[in-house]
């Protein structure tokens, strides 16, 4: 079940560009440069919602999808340090995760490879057949919970629980399953000496009718486990940072491809943690978006 593709040598990069010619965020010869810049160990970028298209031409409520993840990556590739760790959060296929919608993100997103590991979690306009034979010859293989793709990783101040929500292709609503749940116990069990933050494409909601069906599920576990800090999630196409009663923070990622309401951004955010909480920082498309730019400082809750 591939899952994390590792961030590749300058070799074995500069080996592939060539073999591919140009690629759309960058050019060859722009490709060394990547590899000298120091790294940011406390800093995890984020996308969510590309929603790429065989075709990369493709148009879908006034945008190109694909133009949109291009220019996120040459920003990325531009900043002057590399972050820690890149996480797409669902959504990598336009509407019902062909083979070919996987194809061509893969091609837009391979130059940030050459800064960082990038992990991959499913929405529900994947599927999961497609993804998992996208990338064979370089993604990790996990079979922690049966027909699910999930992950923990550690950063210097804290682990990052990477869940898999999708229930059917092309449906609303999102659901982890009591084994996913139960892994997920454990392993905040297991780590519990840095703070947790927990990632799922789907969003919480206690209907069950557009976001995640057992949210009510998901938040004993985050009672249960007090290092649990927050919780960041995209689908809904709306960019928000909010604090729960419970002091958890919710963060709804803005999507890399089209919004659903006009007005609202469209881009990618940078999640810098702290001795004391986490610095969120939204990269706009259009830099005059009033957010754009701007940090966002966050506390966590006590243990």
């Amino acid at each position: 079940m591939p899952f994390t593709l590792p961030q590749l040598s300058r070799r074995e990069f500069l080996r592939r560009a060539a073999l591919a010619g140009a690629v759309a965020a960058a050019s060859p010869s722009a490709y060394a440069g990547l590899f000298g810049k120091s790294r940011d160990k406390h800093t995890v970028v984020f996308f969510s919602d590309p929603h790429i298209a065989a075709d990369p031409r493709t148009v879908f409520r006034d945008v190109n999808m694909a133009d949109n993840l291009s220019a996120v990556v040459k920003e990325l590739l531009a900043w002057p340090d590399k972050p820690e760790a890149v996480i797409v959060n669902g959504d990598l296929a336009k509407t019902v995760g062909l083979a070919g919608d996987y194809a061509t993100f893969g091609k837009l997103f391979e130059p940030v490879r050459a800064l960082a590991p990038v992990h991959l979690t499913v929405g529900n306009h994947d599927e999961r057949a497609h993804f998992w034979r996208a990338f064979p010859q370089d993604a990790k293989k996990l079979k922690s919970v049966p027909e699910k793709q999930v992950a923990v990783f550690p950063t210097a101040r804290a682990h990052w629980f990477l869940l898999d929500s999708l229930d059917i292709t092309n449906s609303t609503p999102g659901l982890l399953g009591t084994a996913q749940l139960e892994w997920l116990d454990r392993e905040l069990t297991k780590h519990s000496a840095k703070p947790a933050i927990i990632v799922a494409h789907h969003s919480p909601d206690v209907t069950g009718m557009m976001g995640l069906k057992d949210t009510a599920d998901l938040e004993e576990l985050f009672l249960k486990h007090r290092q649990v800090k927050a919780f960041i999630f995209g689908h809904t196409h709306v960019w928000s940072v909010a604090r729960q009663e419970n002091g958890i923070h919710l963060i709804n990622l803005p999507p890399t491809g089209y919004v659903f309401e006009k007005g609202r951004p469209s881009g990618w955010v940078r999640f810098t943690l702290t001795e004391e909480g986490m610095d969120v920082e939204l990269r706009s498309l259009d830099p005059q978006y009033p957010d754009h730019g701007q940090v966002k400082k966050l506390r966590w809750r006590s243990a």
